[in-house]
């Protein structure tokens, strides 16, 4: 078959995209058209100019258009002739050499100090610049010359490792999350693509998205009107820089249309071959691929596919982009109508611009959606929600058996660890893998597209994935802690235990609450069920009959040894003999919280809890000849033992204090830089640091003097110097020394200074890492 039979088998509708990056073909000019709707075409589309191309490649083109303008404005010519010229223009068109993704990589891959890296990865990084730098500047350089410059310069981005063992970060649920500028992070249906030693975040703005943030306690049913695609960028995958929106519904489609409509469920692959960046789609007409110059460069639309062969519908169910170890990239879809089928395609090697025949690896004929991949030793693992209109669900798996991706597969089971709770509260969105210094961990990313069942289009919910035995653990956290440079995670301290406390991840009200086990001690069968909650939230439990009880819910938890905090929201309506909520340590000793009566939804808390490590078991209790109590918003958090709350605290990032300058030009330090104080007595480093519970912090102040004297300096808590230290020369300016200190802290937040005592000043400061004394 032809390449022109091949593409139309499979449903294709393209049109002529320039190689340098998106000029579309004047396909809607008449060949009556002026001059202007030819010329004037190939200098606004997208923005472009002179600058993004190379001169060579620039100069043909021009001379080109000056030339098809006096063509067609002459008297005289025919259709013929006009036809002629839009053919000459197009093809100059399609011989621009666009080197405006190239610069920005080489502008910013420049700004990456040498000495946070390890040399080998440094001079890497450092010749590829070079000959990228040399390529962008190559007044004829080909189009293959910059593809080529742009993979290897994106390659030794992605190559560089860490000269320290970077921080963790703190990823919190159950919350709406915020950029670094403090605005809302818009960003639903999408997914986390690594482009050299940046993650890239990739989703979708809805309009409901807006409208859910504003009032979150009321329903706002298919307000899934398209605004924009906007692109993040982030190093530690919790702190994350809005950096524009890719595409907007001003964006033109093939064919001459706009993105708009349904706009959802996409993904970002490089292209090796062209050096482009291809965002594939649900939109107008299927299957929609839109395509960059960089990860954050403006993306025009480039094809649209109807069908996918071997699909048996148009356009698909749901779909995200999974892109192998060996680079590869491919969709990962269900059919569009009824969902049942589970197909991996890759996408076509040459360009990204086309979805290559699908193989089916799972049916299910419930259906399925939110259909993802990730791969953990060596397996492929192909996940999915119940197919029940954006709900939470537990997470469905089939895993390879082979090592081939479209190869075979098991059949479906549930996720462990996604029963309890309906994998968060949330549908299976899609997956980040981290190949960090010292493990490999996946990040289940879920949607809350209904959250508390709502319908708004809500929170992103980020959860770790690893394997127990021989099968992938979903743990379901409120708050964990992630280290994106060694890949390793911990529960965070500020973790609620309890799961599904808000009562709402069934959706609908019933008498059997997912991750609680109903319990009867006298009375009716049935006094559980779930109704309107704390704050608005539209679920909440509530034990209670019209008769004499005696009952109510457990569920079994795994805890660390610790001091906890037991919460609740909770009302009454009788008399009751009972109402109480209790924790059963795994010693069998039992705390209780006791709910005294309150016909308005009141806080109640017990605190400084005493719980053995291992399984405990969570009641909900009430009693009653003819009352009702109603909990919502439980919690159990941890408040001391194990893994303290502080934590490392970086010199260069607020709140902490340098009074100097933050530098990054000694190679060894930690996060983004250090603290290089004024040579002046008092000229000090400080650090806010939280703690749990008052008591005695161990504090190790890491610190480097390259100079030939001690550098002394006093260790000032709260105001209050408690001891001093010498900070003796360590050799060198990148060689690094820690200084270990037990010091008082109170409950809350707490300052600690390393305040030089001579005219020289400190040594350099990189962090502090607190821990319990």
């Amino acid at each position: 078959m032809t390449r022109k039979g091949r593409l139309a088998a499979a449903a294709l509708l393209f049109v002529s995209v320039a190689a340098a990056g998106g000029l579309a073909h004047a396909a809607t000019s008449g060949d009556d058209a002026p001059a202007d709707a030819l010329t004037g075409l190939y200098d606004t589309v997208a923005g472009y100019s002179a600058e993004d191309y190379t001169a060579a490649s620039w100069s043909q083109f021009a001379a080109t258009r000056s030339t098809a303008s006096t063509l067609v404005q002459a008297k005289g010519k025919t259709t013929g002739d006009r036809t002629a010229v839009r053919t000459k223009l197009q093809t100059a068109a399609d011989g621009l050499v666009m080197v405006r993704g190239l610069k920005s990589l080489v502008a910013d891959y420049r700004t990456r100090p040498a000495g946070r890296y390890t040399s080998e990865s440094s001079a890497r990084l450092t010749a590829a610049l070079d000959t990228a730098a040399e390529v962008a500047a190559n007044p004829s350089a080909t189009a293959s010359q910059v593809a080529t410059a742009k993979t290897a310069l994106t390659s030794a981005a992605g190559s560089l490792v860490a000269a320290d063992e970077g921080t963790f970060q703190t990823i919190t649920n159950n919350t709406f999350w915020n950029d670094t500028s403090g605005n809302p992070i818009y960003s639903q249906g999408g997914g986390v693509f690594k482009f050299g030693d940046t993650y890239y975040w990739y989703g979708v703005h809805y309009l409901g998205a807006e409208h859910y943030r504003t009032n979150p306690t009321k329903k706002f049913d298919n307000e899934v009107t398209f605004v924009a695609i906007p692109v993040y960028s982030s190093k530690d995958l919790v702190n994350w820089k809005f950096e524009r929106n890719v595409a907007t519904t001003s964006t033109t489609l093939p064919g001459g249309g706009r993105l708009g409509g349904w706009v959802g469920r996409l993904g970002v692959s490089y292209n090796e071959n062209t050096g482009k960046y291809v965002l594939v789609a649900q939109g107008p007409g299927g299957v929609v691929f839109l395509r960059g110059d960089s990860p954050t460069d403006t993306f025009d639309g480039a094809a649209v596919q109807g069908q996918i062969v071997n699909s048996p519908t148009p356009g698909t169910g749901d779909q995200t982009i999974f892109t192998d170890d060996n680079g590869k990239d491919y969709l990962i879809f269900s059919n569009a109508s009824g969902r049942s089928r589970t197909f991996v395609a890759k996408l076509r090697e040459s360009d990204s611009l086309a979805v290559e025949p699908a193989v089916e690896i799972a049916h299910a004929a419930a259906g399925r959606e939110g259909n993802a991949m990730f791969k953990l030793d060596g397996k492929y693992y192909a996940a999915s929600s119940d197919l029940h209109g954006w709900n939470s669900s537990v997470t469905h798996v089939v895993e390879s058996t082979t090592s081939n991706i479209q190869g075979a597969y098991t059949t479906e089971y549930t996720m462990q660890g996604t029963e309890l709770d309906y994998s968060h509260v949330t549908q299976t969105g899609f997956f980040v893998t981290v190949n960090g210094t010292k493990q490999r961990t996946v990040i289940f990313a879920g949607d809350r597209w209904a959250d508390f069942a709502w319908n708004g289009i809500g929170y992103n919910q980020w959860m770790p994935v690893d394997k127990t035995g021989s099968r992938p653990q979903f743990h379901s956290l409120s708050q964990w802690q992630f280290n994106a440079t060694t890949g390793e995670w911990r529960v965070g301290p500020q973790n609620n235990y309890i799961l599904n406390p808000e009562f709402a991840a069934d959706r609908i009200t019933t008498t059997t609450l997912t991750g609680w086990t109903n319990f009867r001690d006298s009375g009716p069968t049935s006094f559980v069920t779930n109704v309107a909650g704390a704050n608005g939230t539209r679920f909440a439990l509530q034990i209670g009959a019209g008769q004499a009880y005696s009952g109510g819910v457990r569920q079994q938890v795994t805890l660390p040894a610790g001091t906890y905090t037991l919460a609740t929201y909770a009302k009454t309506s009788g008399s009751l003999s009972t109402a109480q909520v209790t924790v059963t340590d795994a010693t069998g000793a039992v705390r209780t919280l006791s709910i005294p009566a309150s016909s308005g939804w009141t806080r109640r808390e017990a605190t400084n809890l005493q719980l053995a490590a291992g399984t405990a078991t969570i009641t909900v209790k009430a009693a009653s000849g003819n009352g009702y109590l109603s909990v919502d918003g439980l919690s159990l958090v941890k408040t001391s033992g194990g893994t303290p709350q502080a934590g490392r605290y970086e010199a260069e990032t607020a709140p902490a204090v340098c009074q100097g300058t933050i530098d990054s030009d000694r190679g060894g330090f930690s996060g983004s830089g250090y603290c290089n104080g004024n040579a002046a007595v008092g000229a000090y480093a400080q650090f806010t640091v939280n703690a749990v519970a008052a008591g005695t912090a161990t504090v190790g102040i890491r610190w480097a003097n390259g100079a030939t004297s001690a550098r002394p300096a006093n260790v000032v808590v709260n105001g209050a110097t408690v001891t001093s230290g010498q900070f003796a020369s360590t050799g060198a300016w990148n060689t690094w020394s820690t200084t270990t200190v037990a010091v008082p802290v109170n409950a809350g937040s707490n300052t600690i200074r390393i305040d030089p005592t001579t005219a020289n000043g400190l040594p350099n400061i990189d962090y502090l890492d607190v821990s319990a004394g």
